[in-house]
Protein backbone atom coordinates (compact mmCIF):
# COMPACT_ATOMS: atom_id res chain seq x y z
CA UNK A 1 0.00 0.00 0.00
CA UNK A 2 2.83 2.37 0.81
CA UNK A 3 4.49 1.59 -2.50
CA UNK A 4 1.33 2.50 -4.37
CA UNK A 5 0.97 5.80 -2.57
CA UNK A 6 4.64 6.53 -3.27
CA UNK A 7 4.14 6.00 -6.98
CA UNK A 8 1.16 8.33 -7.01
CA UNK A 9 3.25 10.98 -5.30
CA UNK A 10 5.99 10.63 -7.90
CA UNK A 11 3.46 10.96 -10.69
CA UNK A 12 1.98 14.09 -9.17
CA UNK A 13 5.42 15.58 -8.68
CA UNK A 14 6.39 14.85 -12.28
CA UNK A 15 3.15 16.44 -13.47
CA UNK A 16 3.85 19.50 -11.35
CA UNK A 17 7.41 19.85 -12.69
CA UNK A 18 6.18 19.40 -16.24
CA UNK A 19 3.56 22.07 -15.74
CA UNK A 20 6.11 24.49 -14.34
CA UNK A 21 8.42 23.84 -17.31
CA UNK A 22 5.62 24.65 -19.73
CA UNK A 23 4.89 27.86 -17.87
CA UNK A 24 8.59 28.80 -18.04
CA UNK A 25 8.67 28.23 -21.78
CA UNK A 26 5.65 30.42 -22.23
CA UNK A 27 7.29 33.08 -20.07
CA UNK A 28 10.44 33.31 -22.21
CA UNK A 29 8.58 33.24 -25.51
CA UNK A 30 9.72 36.23 -27.65
CA UNK A 31 6.79 38.61 -28.09
CA UNK A 32 8.89 41.58 -29.22
CA UNK A 33 7.84 43.27 -32.47
CA UNK A 34 9.66 42.30 -35.65
CA UNK A 35 12.40 44.65 -36.89
CA UNK A 36 11.53 46.15 -40.25
CA UNK A 37 14.41 45.58 -42.72
CA UNK A 38 15.20 46.18 -46.35
CA UNK A 39 16.92 43.51 -48.40
CA UNK A 40 18.75 43.41 -51.68
CA UNK A 41 19.58 40.63 -54.09
CA UNK A 42 23.21 39.66 -54.60
CA UNK A 43 24.66 41.34 -57.67
CA UNK A 44 26.66 38.95 -59.80
CA UNK A 45 28.94 40.50 -62.40
CA UNK A 46 29.65 37.89 -65.04
CA UNK A 47 28.31 39.51 -68.22
CA UNK A 48 31.59 40.76 -69.67
CA UNK A 49 34.19 38.23 -70.82
CA UNK A 50 36.88 40.92 -70.58
CA UNK A 51 39.11 41.64 -67.62
CA UNK A 52 37.80 44.43 -65.38
CA UNK A 53 39.54 45.62 -62.21
CA UNK A 54 39.03 48.40 -59.70
CA UNK A 55 41.09 51.57 -59.70
CA UNK A 56 41.36 55.02 -58.21
CA UNK A 57 42.01 58.38 -59.87
CA UNK A 58 44.90 60.52 -58.71
CA UNK A 59 46.65 63.62 -60.03
CA UNK A 60 49.67 62.95 -62.24
CA UNK A 61 51.63 65.63 -60.40
CA UNK A 62 51.00 65.83 -56.66
CA UNK A 63 53.05 66.50 -53.53
CA UNK A 64 52.75 66.23 -49.74
CA UNK A 65 54.87 69.04 -48.32
CA UNK A 66 56.62 68.67 -44.97
CA UNK A 67 59.60 70.13 -43.14
CA UNK A 68 62.91 68.80 -41.82
CA UNK A 69 62.85 70.99 -38.74
CA UNK A 70 60.70 71.16 -35.63
CA UNK A 71 59.04 74.42 -34.69
CA UNK A 72 55.80 76.27 -34.11
CA UNK A 73 53.83 77.37 -37.16
CA UNK A 74 53.66 81.17 -37.37
CA UNK A 75 51.17 81.36 -40.23
CA UNK A 76 49.49 79.28 -42.92
CA UNK A 77 49.15 81.49 -45.96
CA UNK A 78 46.73 79.34 -48.03
CA UNK A 79 43.45 77.45 -47.75
CA UNK A 80 42.13 74.32 -49.41
CA UNK A 81 41.14 75.05 -52.99
CA UNK A 82 43.52 77.98 -53.45
CA UNK A 83 45.48 78.12 -56.69
CA UNK A 84 49.17 78.83 -56.09
CA UNK A 85 52.15 79.60 -58.29
CA UNK A 86 55.55 77.98 -58.16
CA UNK A 87 57.65 79.38 -55.30
CA UNK A 88 54.69 80.95 -53.47
CA UNK A 89 54.98 80.94 -49.66
CA UNK A 90 52.57 78.45 -48.11
CA UNK A 91 53.59 77.94 -44.45
CA UNK A 92 55.88 79.96 -42.17
CA UNK A 93 57.55 78.17 -39.24
CA UNK A 94 59.20 80.00 -36.34
CA UNK A 95 62.93 80.27 -37.08
CA UNK A 96 64.28 82.42 -34.23
CA UNK A 97 66.93 79.80 -33.44
CA UNK A 98 68.06 79.76 -37.07
CA UNK A 99 68.34 83.55 -37.11
CA UNK A 100 70.57 83.41 -34.02
CA UNK A 101 72.67 80.71 -35.63
CA UNK A 102 72.97 82.73 -38.84
CA UNK A 103 74.21 85.74 -36.84
CA UNK A 104 76.86 83.52 -35.26
CA UNK A 105 77.87 82.18 -38.66
CA UNK A 106 78.13 85.70 -40.14
CA UNK A 107 80.35 86.75 -37.22
CA UNK A 108 82.51 83.68 -37.83
CA UNK A 109 82.79 84.55 -41.51
CA UNK A 110 83.93 88.08 -40.63
CA UNK A 111 86.58 86.71 -38.30
CA UNK A 112 87.74 84.07 -40.77
CA UNK A 113 87.92 86.64 -43.57
CA UNK A 114 90.12 88.96 -41.51
CA UNK A 115 92.42 86.07 -40.56
CA UNK A 116 92.61 84.95 -44.19
CA UNK A 117 93.50 88.42 -45.48
CA UNK A 118 96.24 88.78 -42.87
CA UNK A 119 97.61 85.30 -43.63
CA UNK A 120 97.56 86.05 -47.34
CA UNK A 121 99.59 89.24 -46.86
CA UNK A 122 102.14 87.41 -44.73
CA UNK A 123 102.36 84.63 -47.29
CA UNK A 124 102.93 87.03 -50.18
CA UNK A 125 105.55 88.98 -48.19
CA UNK A 126 107.51 85.89 -47.19
CA UNK A 127 107.20 84.55 -50.71
CA UNK A 128 109.04 87.62 -52.00
CA UNK A 129 111.59 87.41 -49.19
CA UNK A 130 112.19 83.74 -49.93
CA UNK A 131 112.71 84.53 -53.59
CA UNK A 132 115.40 87.05 -52.55
CA UNK A 133 116.96 84.51 -50.16
CA UNK A 134 115.99 86.74 -47.21
CA UNK A 135 113.77 84.07 -45.55
CA UNK A 136 114.54 80.49 -44.69
CA UNK A 137 112.68 77.45 -46.00
CA UNK A 138 111.27 76.82 -42.53
CA UNK A 139 109.79 80.31 -42.35
CA UNK A 140 108.30 79.93 -45.82
CA UNK A 141 106.76 76.57 -44.90
CA UNK A 142 105.21 78.04 -41.74
CA UNK A 143 103.68 80.97 -43.66
CA UNK A 144 102.33 78.61 -46.29
CA UNK A 145 100.73 76.41 -43.63
CA UNK A 146 99.18 79.44 -41.88
CA UNK A 147 97.80 80.68 -45.18
CA UNK A 148 96.26 77.31 -46.08
CA UNK A 149 94.67 76.94 -42.62
CA UNK A 150 93.20 80.44 -42.80
CA UNK A 151 91.84 79.66 -46.25
CA UNK A 152 90.26 76.41 -44.97
CA UNK A 153 88.67 78.17 -41.99
CA UNK A 154 87.10 80.75 -44.28
CA UNK A 155 85.75 78.02 -46.56
CA UNK A 156 84.33 76.16 -43.56
CA UNK A 157 82.57 79.31 -42.34
CA UNK A 158 81.04 79.89 -45.79
CA UNK A 159 79.79 76.31 -45.93
CA UNK A 160 78.18 76.71 -42.51
CA UNK A 161 76.35 79.74 -43.93
CA UNK A 162 75.11 77.60 -46.83
CA UNK A 163 73.87 75.00 -44.34
CA UNK A 164 71.95 77.60 -42.33
CA UNK A 165 70.44 79.06 -45.50
CA UNK A 166 69.33 75.57 -46.53
CA UNK A 167 67.62 75.12 -43.16
CA UNK A 168 65.80 78.42 -43.70
CA UNK A 169 64.11 76.89 -46.77
CA UNK A 170 62.47 74.34 -44.46
CA UNK A 171 61.12 77.07 -42.20
CA UNK A 172 59.37 78.67 -45.17
CA UNK A 173 57.42 76.04 -47.10
CA UNK A 174 56.92 77.12 -50.71
CA UNK A 175 55.04 75.59 -53.63
CA UNK A 176 57.30 73.32 -55.73
CA UNK A 177 55.06 73.78 -58.79
CA UNK A 178 51.94 75.59 -59.94
CA UNK A 179 48.82 73.86 -58.71
CA UNK A 180 45.89 73.72 -56.29
CA UNK A 181 45.92 73.14 -52.53
CA UNK A 182 44.06 69.89 -51.79
CA UNK A 183 44.51 69.58 -48.01
CA UNK A 184 45.78 71.60 -45.06
CA UNK A 185 46.87 69.60 -42.02
CA UNK A 186 48.23 72.38 -39.80
CA UNK A 187 47.10 75.69 -38.31
CA UNK A 188 48.94 78.65 -36.82
CA UNK A 189 50.27 77.74 -33.38
CA UNK A 190 50.59 74.02 -34.12
CA UNK A 191 53.90 72.24 -33.79
CA UNK A 192 55.42 71.21 -37.11
CA UNK A 193 57.31 67.91 -36.89
CA UNK A 194 59.87 66.59 -39.37
CA UNK A 195 58.39 64.40 -42.09
CA UNK A 196 54.73 65.03 -41.15
CA UNK A 197 52.74 66.42 -44.15
CA UNK A 198 51.64 70.01 -43.63
CA UNK A 199 50.17 70.89 -47.02
CA UNK A 200 49.13 68.76 -50.00
CA UNK A 201 48.79 70.09 -53.51
CA UNK A 202 48.37 68.84 -57.04
CA UNK A 203 48.32 70.05 -60.60
CA UNK A 204 44.69 70.04 -61.85
CA UNK A 205 43.69 68.74 -65.24
CA UNK A 206 46.22 65.90 -65.50
CA UNK A 207 45.03 62.60 -64.03
CA UNK A 208 46.00 58.96 -63.96
CA UNK A 209 44.42 55.78 -62.61
CA UNK A 210 46.14 53.38 -60.23
CA UNK A 211 44.62 49.93 -60.82
CA UNK A 212 45.32 46.63 -59.05
CA UNK A 213 45.44 43.52 -61.26
CA UNK A 214 45.43 39.97 -59.78
CA UNK A 215 48.40 37.71 -60.37
CA UNK A 216 46.35 35.38 -62.57
CA UNK A 217 45.78 38.18 -65.11
CA UNK A 218 48.89 40.40 -64.96
CA UNK A 219 50.77 38.50 -67.67
CA UNK A 220 48.22 39.66 -70.27
CA UNK A 221 48.61 43.37 -69.50
CA UNK A 222 51.02 45.21 -71.80
CA UNK A 223 52.41 48.74 -71.68
CA UNK A 224 50.77 51.05 -74.24
CA UNK A 225 47.44 49.19 -74.26
CA UNK A 226 44.35 51.40 -74.65
CA UNK A 227 41.71 50.70 -71.99
CA UNK A 228 38.23 51.89 -71.02
CA UNK A 229 37.97 53.60 -67.63
CA UNK A 230 34.46 53.82 -66.17
CA UNK A 231 34.17 56.57 -63.54
CA UNK A 232 31.27 55.38 -61.39
CA UNK A 233 30.42 58.67 -59.67
CA UNK A 234 29.71 60.43 -62.98
CA UNK A 235 28.75 57.27 -64.92
CA UNK A 236 31.10 58.16 -67.75
CA UNK A 237 33.68 56.13 -69.63
CA UNK A 238 37.08 57.61 -70.53
CA UNK A 239 39.83 56.24 -72.74
CA UNK A 240 43.21 55.70 -71.11
CA UNK A 241 46.59 54.21 -71.92
CA UNK A 242 48.69 51.86 -69.80
CA UNK A 243 51.96 53.63 -68.94
CA UNK A 244 53.41 51.38 -66.21
CA UNK A 245 53.04 47.69 -65.32
CA UNK A 246 54.55 46.57 -62.03
CA UNK A 247 56.57 43.36 -62.03
CA UNK A 248 56.36 42.79 -58.27
CA UNK A 249 53.51 42.35 -55.79
CA UNK A 250 55.77 42.15 -52.74
CA UNK A 251 54.15 45.11 -50.98
CA UNK A 252 50.67 44.99 -52.52
CA UNK A 253 49.28 41.71 -51.21
CA UNK A 254 49.32 39.69 -54.43
CA UNK A 255 47.91 42.52 -56.55
CA UNK A 256 50.06 44.10 -59.28
CA UNK A 257 50.01 47.86 -59.75
CA UNK A 258 49.12 49.17 -63.21
CA UNK A 259 49.22 52.89 -63.98
CA UNK A 260 46.92 54.30 -66.67
CA UNK A 261 47.28 57.81 -68.11
CA UNK A 262 43.96 59.53 -68.83
CA UNK A 263 45.50 62.30 -70.90
CA UNK A 264 43.47 65.44 -71.54
CA UNK A 265 39.76 64.96 -70.91
CA UNK A 266 36.77 67.23 -70.51
CA UNK A 267 35.13 64.86 -68.01
CA UNK A 268 34.48 66.36 -64.59
CA UNK A 269 36.76 64.05 -62.65
CA UNK A 270 38.60 64.61 -59.37
CA UNK A 271 41.32 62.85 -57.43
CA UNK A 272 40.06 60.00 -55.27
CA UNK A 273 37.18 58.93 -57.53
CA UNK A 274 36.78 55.17 -57.91
CA UNK A 275 36.85 53.57 -61.33
CA UNK A 276 36.47 50.26 -63.11
CA UNK A 277 39.19 49.64 -65.69
CA UNK A 278 38.30 47.27 -68.53
CA UNK A 279 41.26 45.82 -70.42
CA UNK A 280 40.80 44.50 -73.98
CA UNK A 281 41.95 41.03 -72.92
CA UNK A 282 39.84 38.00 -72.18
CA UNK A 283 39.36 37.18 -68.52
CA UNK A 284 41.14 33.96 -67.53
CA UNK A 285 39.04 33.34 -64.43
CA UNK A 286 35.51 32.49 -65.61
CA UNK A 287 33.81 32.38 -62.20
CA UNK A 288 31.12 35.00 -61.66
CA UNK A 289 31.91 37.91 -59.38
CA UNK A 290 29.57 38.43 -56.41
CA UNK A 291 29.39 42.07 -55.26
CA UNK A 292 27.73 43.61 -52.19
CA UNK A 293 27.78 47.26 -51.01
CA UNK A 294 30.35 48.04 -48.34
CA UNK A 295 27.68 49.67 -46.14
CA UNK A 296 26.00 46.27 -45.69
CA UNK A 297 29.19 44.64 -44.33
CA UNK A 298 29.29 43.88 -40.60
CA UNK A 299 32.77 43.72 -39.03
CA UNK A 300 33.86 42.08 -35.80
CA UNK A 301 37.61 42.27 -35.36
CA UNK A 302 39.09 40.64 -38.45
CA UNK A 303 35.79 38.99 -39.42
CA UNK A 304 33.40 40.42 -42.02
CA UNK A 305 29.87 39.34 -42.82
CA UNK A 306 26.31 40.30 -43.73
CA UNK A 307 22.89 39.61 -42.25
CA UNK A 308 20.70 37.34 -44.35
CA UNK A 309 17.06 36.26 -43.94
CA UNK A 310 16.41 32.77 -42.58
CA UNK A 311 13.40 30.60 -43.52
CA UNK A 312 11.73 31.54 -40.22
CA UNK A 313 12.06 35.29 -40.94
CA UNK A 314 14.91 35.91 -38.50
CA UNK A 315 18.24 37.67 -39.04
CA UNK A 316 21.11 35.30 -39.69
CA UNK A 317 24.70 36.60 -39.62
CA UNK A 318 26.77 35.06 -42.40
CA UNK A 319 30.56 35.38 -42.25
CA UNK A 320 32.24 36.08 -45.60
CA UNK A 321 35.64 36.04 -47.24
CA UNK A 322 36.06 39.31 -49.10
CA UNK A 323 38.21 40.24 -52.09
CA UNK A 324 38.80 43.40 -54.06
CA UNK A 325 36.92 46.67 -53.60
CA UNK A 326 35.13 48.28 -56.54
CA UNK A 327 34.19 51.78 -55.42
CA UNK A 328 31.33 51.39 -52.92
CA UNK A 329 31.08 47.63 -53.52
CA UNK A 330 33.24 44.73 -52.40
CA UNK A 331 33.79 41.32 -53.97
CA UNK A 332 32.61 38.26 -52.01
CA UNK A 333 34.91 35.31 -52.57
CA UNK A 334 32.96 32.85 -50.42
CA UNK A 335 30.04 32.73 -47.99
CA UNK A 336 27.31 34.15 -50.24
CA UNK A 337 25.83 32.83 -53.45
CA UNK A 338 24.53 34.71 -56.45
CA UNK A 339 20.88 33.83 -55.77
CA UNK A 340 20.64 34.98 -52.13
CA UNK A 341 19.31 38.14 -50.49
CA UNK A 342 20.94 40.10 -47.69
CA UNK A 343 19.84 42.90 -45.38
CA UNK A 344 21.03 46.39 -46.33
CA UNK A 345 19.21 48.44 -43.64
CA UNK A 346 17.12 47.90 -40.51
CA UNK A 347 14.90 50.04 -38.30
CA UNK A 348 16.56 48.72 -35.16
CA UNK A 349 19.59 46.83 -33.90
CA UNK A 350 20.01 43.46 -35.57
CA UNK A 351 21.42 40.37 -33.91
CA UNK A 352 21.45 36.67 -34.67
CA UNK A 353 17.93 35.31 -34.39
CA UNK A 354 16.17 38.69 -34.26
CA UNK A 355 12.64 38.63 -35.69
CA UNK A 356 12.46 40.67 -38.87
CA UNK A 357 9.84 41.87 -41.30
CA UNK A 358 11.01 42.40 -44.87
CA UNK A 359 9.69 45.66 -46.24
Amino acid sequence: MKKYIYLITLTATAFFVTSCGSEDKKAVEDNSPAIVVKTSQVEANSNSPFLAVSGKIQATNSADLSTRMMGYVNKVHVNVGDKVRKGQLLVSINNADLQAKRAQVNAGITEATAAFNNAQKDYNRFKNLFAENSASQKEMDDMTANFEMAKARLESANQMKNEVNAQFTYSNITAPFRGTITSKNVEAGNMANPGVPLISMETPGAFEVMAMVPESEISTIKKGTTVDVLVKSINQSIKGKVTEVSTSAKNTGGQYLVKIDLGKTEANILSGMFTTVQFPVERKAKSEMVLVPTEAIITNGQLSGVYTVSQSNTALLRWLRLGRTFGDQVEVLSGLNGDEAYIISAEGKLYNGAKISVQ
